[in-house]
C-alpha cells in the first residue's frame, strides 16, 4: 500500500520541505525545496507557503496525505508539538509548530528532534531495519542519539532520552556539551579537532614540526582534514583517531550494559572512516562491555549516509499513527 508523505526540516542555517511515498519498507523521496532560515515570523511563513506550493504541485490533500513530519533541534515538547528555545535558532521561542502546520494544512503532524528523527529513518529505512531494540548515534558535528525500545521510539519523561553525548568518560578531555571528558567531547567532529589542537600544540612544544598543519592553521583544524591524513597514513593523525575510537569504544560499552540493544547504528565521521575505527573500538567494547550483552549487539554505519536529513523528517511522519 503507497502513502504519501510530507517532511519539514528546520535548521540553524536552512530548511527544506520534502514530499515522500512509502510502499511496504521503502522510501522514495519524490520532490525537496530547501530555503534559508531567517528570522522565526518569516521562516515559519515560508515553511507553510513552500508547503503550500508542493502540495498544490503534487495534488495532495488533507485526505491522500497520511502525516507530515517535523524534524527540529531541541529543546522541544514533542507530545505538545512546541519548539522551546533551540540554540541554534535564536527567537524560536515556545513556537507551537505543530498547530500551526496542522490549521494551515489539515493533516496529522508531529515534532521531534533531530536525533530522534535520524534514529527513525536508519529503524525504517537503513541499516536498522528489522530491528526492535536499536541505538542511533549522529557523530557529527555533535554526538546526539535517539533510542528505539521495544519497537517503539523512546523519548523519555519531557524527551531528554538519549543525550548520551553528556556522558562524562574521563575527568579530563575535551569539552562536549558543555562538559570537559564527555563522550561528545571524543566522539564528534568539535572534539576530535579540540583532541588534535592538544597533540598538535605538543608536537611543537617539543620542537617538531607537522607538515600538514602549521601553528596558524591550528584554530581552523576539522575533523575532516585529520580524516584526510590519517588515510594518507600519517602516525599523528591515525593517533587522533585511534584516542576517539577508543572513548567511543567506552561509550558505547555503557549503552550496551544499559540499553541492552541488538543494534547501534552510528553515522557522520564513524561512517565515513569506519575502516580505521572500527577495529580499535570493537577492542575496547570486547574488554569494558558485558559478553552476553556484547554478543547479541551488532554495530553497523549508517546505510543512508549523507541523505539521512532527507528521510528524517518523512520518517516522522512514517511513524505517526493517524
Amino acid at each position: 500500500m503507497k502513502e504519501q508523505l510530507l517532511g519539514i526540516d528546520i535548521g540553524g542555517t536552512k530548511c527544506a520541505i520534502t514530499y515522500g511515498i512509502t510502499e511496504g519498507n521503502c522510501l522514495t523521496i519524490v520532490d525537496k525545496k530547501r530555503f534559508a532560515t531567517t528570522n522565526p515570523e518569516e521562516t515559519i511563513e515560508n515553511i507553510l507557503s513552500e508547503i503550500e506550493k508542493m502540495m498544490k504541485v503534487h495534488h495532495l490533500n488533507s485526505t491522500n496525505t497520511r502525516a507530515i513530519g517535523i524534524s527540529c533541534g531541541g529543546p522541544l515538547n514533542s507530545e505538545k508539538g512546541i519548539v522551546m528555545s533551540p540554540p541554534n535558532l535564536p527567537g524560536w521561542d515556545n513556537i507551537p509548530i505543530v498547530s500551526i502546520v496542522e490549521k494551515k494544512t489539515g493533516i496529522k503532524s508531529n515534532l521531534q528532534n533531530d536525533a530522534n528523527a535520524c534514529a527513525l529513518a536508519e529503524w525504517k529505512f537503513g541499516a536498522g531495519k528489522g530491528t526492535k531494540n536499536m541505538v542511533f548515534l549522529t557523530f557529527g558535528t555533535g554526538l546526539g542519539a535517539g533510542l528505539i525500545m521495544n519497537g517503539t521510539l523512546y523519548t523519555g519523561t519531557n524527551d531528554n532520552a538519549g543525550e548520551l553525548g553528556h556522558i562524562r568518560l574521563s575527568e579530563f578531555g575535551p569539552v562536549g556539551y558543555g562538559k570537559k571528558g564527555s563522550f561528545e567531547g571524543f566522539a564528534s567532529g568539535g572534539g576530535i579537532a579540540q583532541l588534535a589542537k592538544t597533540y598538535i600544540t605538543e608536537k611543537y612544544q617539543l620542537g617538531q614540526k607537522v607538515a600538514w598543519c602549521t601553528l596558524q592553521d591550528l584554530e581552523h583544524i576539522t575533523a575532516q582534514k585529520i580524516a584526510e591524513e590519517a588515510i594518507k597514513g600519517d602516525t599523528l593523525a591515525q593517533s587522533i583517531y585511534e584516542t576517539s575510537a577508543i572513548y567511543l569504544g567506552k561509550g558505547l560499552s555503557i549503552v550496551i550494559d544499559i540499553l541492552n540493544p541488538e543494534m547501534i547504528v552510528i553515522g557522520g565521521i564513524y561512517t565515513r572512516n569506519e575502516e580505521f575505527m572500527k577495529p580499535i573500538m570493537q577492542k575496547i567494547i570486547e574488554q569494558e562491555a558485558l559478553h552476553c550483552a556484547n554478543n547479541v549487539c551488532k554495530i553497523k554505519p549508517a546505510l543512508l549516509g549523507e541523505q539521512i536529513g532527507d528521510y528524517a523528517a518523512l520518517s516522522i511522519a512514517a511513524n505517526l499513527t493517524v
